[in-house]
């Protein structure tokens, strides 16, 4: 079984991102010091699911304006873009791509927008469109939903059956920034479909999963906390906490506490732990991609293998993309060196590349762990791989640029 769902991303112009192309792994670890953009990177994946699942303005506002998505330099780019090509059940491709530009007075439009879904045991069951400033250029059916030029033509095109599987896909990923006091709090209760970026309703997901999968988690938090045997939602008139039971040595039953009794490490592992296997659920809402900000913070480093066991395991159902810059989280002989892509900042512009050929070789020959290169400072971005995209305007971003 495999989990691949983003086969390639393409920025341009995003954040402190001025160009990146490159193939996505079902599990991938971004790594580089603070202040790199590992953050800005992963944040496009949850643009293109927030413009989607309410509004392009809505996403940018939430970001502070298209002035703070463009990227800023001397050269004051007017636009951003992003592409995604996406592998969807069955044997369905395809990618959708658009580019953003800036107006006058904070105001922006949809420049170009463009989605295509083929499969190549049917080629003439090829679904498109080609959309520039609110207006369809081109598409697969003659009757088409009207286009505007402030959002994204895929929100109208989802009533269409065609489109429908793109959006629902897109629209579900979900990238995690755990809050330990927002998972301490009490919470109130909620359908629990989805895990909240922050952990806000962490138990009411937890609630709603099944014993089987509870097991799994507990399973995996019990090897990181040695004496945590279980954890269960428990209802405090009308609202909801998560209640831990820890084994303690010389009592016949387990201690019980309550999540505001726990620390941050453990609040933090069980919400990644939730956040990447509520998948396991198959339902239509689950996220097919999940990004995990940081999930060793506030782990012991011993925890860290654990940590990975449970990342690969959880990468079987859903695409995990991971920002670290804990040698901890890599210290496996078996990691695999495509997996890892390094991230840098030079002058305010994001880097992102796979590690050099030296570094890949070493990890493959087992001289390295990732890890040791890291804390060697050792895990260098492929240069040659960067030199292809030294001029943004090489990046491929619409098919219909080759016509």
């Amino acid at each position: 079984m495999t989990s691949l769902f983003i086969k390639r991303v393409t920025l341009r112009n995003y954040k402190s991102v001025r160009a990146c192309q490159f193939d996505l792994p079902n599990l991938a670890f971004f790594v580089g010091p603070n202040g790199s953009g590992k953050s800005n990177f992963l944040d496009a994946f949850r643009f293109v699911s927030d413009s989607l699942k309410t509004s392009l303005d809505h996403a940018l506002r939430d970001r502070g304006t298209i002035k703070e998505v463009r990227r800023r330099s001397g050269g004051h780019p007017n636009h951003f873009a992003i592409r995604l090509d996406f592998q969807l059940a069955g044997r369905k491709s395809g990618h959708l791509s658009f580019r953003v530009g800036a107006k006058p007075n904070n105001r922006f439009e949809v420049q170009a927008e463009e989605c295509r879904i083929f499969d190549p045991s049917t080629p003439l069951d090829d679904h498109y469109y080609e959309v520039v400033s609110g207006e369809v250029q081109k598409a697969s059916k003659e009757v088409m939903p009207a286009a505007l030029s402030d959002r994204l033509f895929l929100v109208a095109a989802s009533g269409l059956q065609e489109f429908r599987p793109v959006f629902d896909a897109l629209s579900s990923i979900e990238v995690y920034n755990l809050n330990p006091n927002m998972i301490g709090a009490l919470q109130k209760p909620d359908p629990g479909d989805l895990l909240r970026r922050d952990g806000g309703n962490l138990a009411s997901v937890l609630s709603h999963l099944s014993d089987k999968d509870q097991k799994h988690i507990n399973g995996y938090l019990s090897r990181i906390f040695k004496g945590l045997s279980s954890t269960k939602t428990k209802a405090l008139g009308s609202m909801e906490t998560i209640e831990f039971r820890q084994v303690v040595k010389g009592q016949k039953y387990p201690w019980q506490f309550d999540a505001a009794s726990m620390s941050d490490g453990t609040l933090r592992a069980l919400g990644i732990l939730v956040a990447i296997f509520q998948g396991l659920r198959k339902s239509n809402d689950m996220p097919l991609l999940v990004g995990l900000e940081e999930p060793e913070m506030a782990l012991h480093p011993a925890a860290a293998g654990v940590l990975l066991g449970a990342l690969r395991d959880a990468a079987s159902h859903t695409q995990i993309l991971v920002t670290s810059h804990s040698p901890d989280l890599l210290d496996d002989e078996d990691l695999e060196p495509e997996s890892i892509f390094a991230v840098d900042n030079i002058d305010g512009i994001t880097y992102i590349a796979g590690i050099d050929e030296a570094g890949k070789q070493m990890i493959r020959e087992r001289l390295f762990t990732a890890g040791e290169l890291l804390r060697d400072n050792q895990l260098a971005t492929d240069a040659s791989a960067l030199s292809e995209i030294s001029d943004d305007r090489q990046l491929k971003l619409f098919d219909a640029d080759d016509k």
